[in-house]
């Protein structure tokens, strides 16, 4: 199965770096690609893409869904990221050979639904990304991290505490789960806001992947 989405060229003419941005449930990646206006100022040499999810939506048939999910179920997720997960490591695979870059030059960036997917395909590629960044997530399978994790990235969790889609527990338990494991992970909540991104998790989504591919997080190990 191959994935497709929009793209935004790196705006300097040349990707040295790729940022890919995993769209929630019953959305779609012209819903994410949206922010590559915004960070391309502080990344000009950065590409970004947000494919579709490989699914029709089963509660929005106009968008996509990386897997079925009636309800937070945790066996439910298990079943879906693990089968989701192999056919967004083929896209990634093949998005950074067609510009000719490694892992250490990609971010993954997901919200909600695929935050889930950005975490677990991210935390067990071979070549970890240079970080992640996760908006109003969660984490699939914590008691399975430890095990199959690959490599240490750094990462960001961003949440509204108004969330009424994903609770902002949910980022709770994923920063302790992913901090218990031995990631540097940072964290923010944004006062007042809902299932959505805010002009300040922009900002600090901005800063993080900037940081990371500068090399500026490599020994980072903080929690806020």
């Amino acid at each position: 199965m191959m994935l497709t989405g929009p793209s935004v060229a790196a705006r300097s003419g040349t990707a040295r770096q790729l940022v890919i941005l995993c769209h929630g449930y019953g959305s779609d990646g012209n819903d994410l690609i949206s922010l590559a206006p915004y960070w391309q100022r502080t990344m000009p040499d950065a590409a970004f893409i947000a494919p579709n999810a490989p699914e029709p939506c089963d509660g929005n048939p106009m968008g996509y869904q990386w897997f079925p999910i009636a309800r937070l179920d945790p066996t439910e997720i298990a079943r879906g990221v693990a089968a989701a997960a192999p056919v967004l490591d083929r896209f990634i695979d093949e998005q950074l050979s067609l510009r000719g870059l490694d892992g250490s030059q990609l971010a993954l960036v997901g919200f909600s639904q695929g935050t889930m997917m950005a975490l677990h395909a991210g935390l067990r590629r071979s070549v970890p990304p240079a970080c992640i960044v996760g908006y109003s997530g969660a984490l699939a399978v914590p008691e399975r991290l430890s095990g199959e994790m690959t490599g240490a990235p750094p990462i960001l969790m961003i949440h509204g505490d108004a969330d009424d889609m994903l609770p902002v527990s949910r980022m709770h338990e994923a920063v302790q789960a992913l901090g218990e494991a031995g990631l540097p992970v940072q964290w923010h909540v944004s006062p007042g806001l809902g299932h959505g991104i805010d002009q300040t998790g922009l900002e600090l989504g901005a800063r993080f992947i900037a940081d990371a591919f500068a090399g500026r997080l490599r020994s980072a190990a903080s929690v806020r």
